[in-house]
């Protein structure tokens, strides 16, 4: 019996939140968070993409709701979170603490880490940080946010392979200002005006949305259409793209993968994604060798691609971990508090 070809490749059906709320994480900043799944079972995090790209129901479905606790949660400005696209203090170390405070909320010791795109990027500052706190990760579609990455997106490099796509994000730009769109971009997307805005989100994030799957995907381009998603996601990408991220070092996130070396993980990229393309999987691979690398050689960017999404299901169910006593009596505790907070 193969036994890959046994394990379940489909996503699970949909299902609904047992608790949801708001944790206020800051003066300003209240983050939107919700569970589902077994309020007794292994606690897996979900690390949205973007940054500003929010959770969706579907993130739900790639875990097994007997099995595991399923804890999603919108980035600061992102989604349900409020202020919405709000750049001020949002920063990836904003962020990684924002985890840590949903975790001590939710009363959870320890949980696995599950991140795709600029969520890989959070998943693997977040578990150098914290690396006692993480049991295991699951990365697709990495993102490192170095220069050349930033570049072969946005500076012209994937225009390449997309140029009908491409042509009216540049266009947008006029010629004096296009040696740096990001820059360019930033400036708009910051504008006193609201509606220079808006025409500068849709046209960054129709952009991106055009470029995220090996074949095209009608409802994915159409979120480029729905300003409250495209601002938010537009302005908080641009807003990290322009800060590098804030990491210290372009190569921070490899230059600290000793912190993370004993963490069990897997990486999963498609062979032709374009927005973040295979060198980064590849470069993070050498630098850990360590990790399951896995690549789908008919799949792009998202983790929605079918050969993507059935790699992500096969490894959750291949590595599932019992769910001993001591993590069901931690999670019981955890989940009391979070109950009376049921919508």
């Amino acid at each position: 019996m193969d036994l890959a070809k046994e394990l379940k490749r489909s996503l699970y059906a949909d299902i609904e939140p047992y608790s949801s709320g708001t944790l206020k994480v800051s003066d300003l900043h209240s983050i939107y968070w919700e569970q589902s799944g077994n309020p007794n079972g292994h606690p897996v995090v979900f690390l949205h993409g973007g940054p500003g790209g929010g959770t969706s129901p579907t993130n739900r479905r790639f875990f097994d709701p007997d099995f595991y606790r399923i804890i999603l949660f919108d980035q600061r400005g992102a989604g349900r979170s409020t202020p919405h696209a709000c750049l001020e203090d949002n920063t990836t170390w904003d962020l990684i603490d924002d985890i840590e405070k949903l975790r001590e909320h939710l009363v959870i010791p320890e949980w696995q880490v599950f991140g795709g795109s600029w969520g890989s990027t959070l998943a693997l500052a977040y578990s150098q940080s914290h690396p006692d706190k993480v049991t295991g990760m699951v990365l697709r579609g990495i993102f490192l946010l170095r220069k050349k990455e930033l570049d072969w997106f946005y500076e012209g490099g994937a225009a390449a392979i997309f140029p009908d796509a491409w042509e009216p994000f540049r266009d947008l730009i006029p010629e004096n200002e296009r040696g740096s769109f990001i820059s360019a971009y930033s400036k708009r997307l910051n504008s006193d005006n609201i509606e220079t805005q808006y025409v500068a989100a849709r046209t960054w994030t129709k952009w991106e949305m055009m470029t995220a799957h090996l074949l095209p995907n009608e409802d994915n381009i159409k979120k480029g259409d729905d300003d409250n998603f495209s601002l938010a996601f537009a302005r908080i990408e641009n807003h990290y793209f322009m800060n590098k991220g804030f990491f210290p070092s372009d190569s921070f996130l490899l230059d600290n993968i000793e912190k993370i070396r004993h963490i069990k993980t897997i990486i999963i990229q498609g062979r032709y994604d374009v927005c973040c393309p295979m060198m980064s999987a590849w470069d993070l691979h050498k630098a850990w060798p360590e990790t399951e690398f896995k690549v789908v050689p008919d799949a792009g960017h998202s983790a929605n691609e079918p050969g993507i999404a059935a790699e992500l299901m096969s490894y959750l169910e291949r590595h599932r971990r019992p769910v001993t006593i001591n993590s069901v009596a931690n999670s019981l505790v955890g989940h009391s508090p979070s109950i009376r907070q049921l919508k």
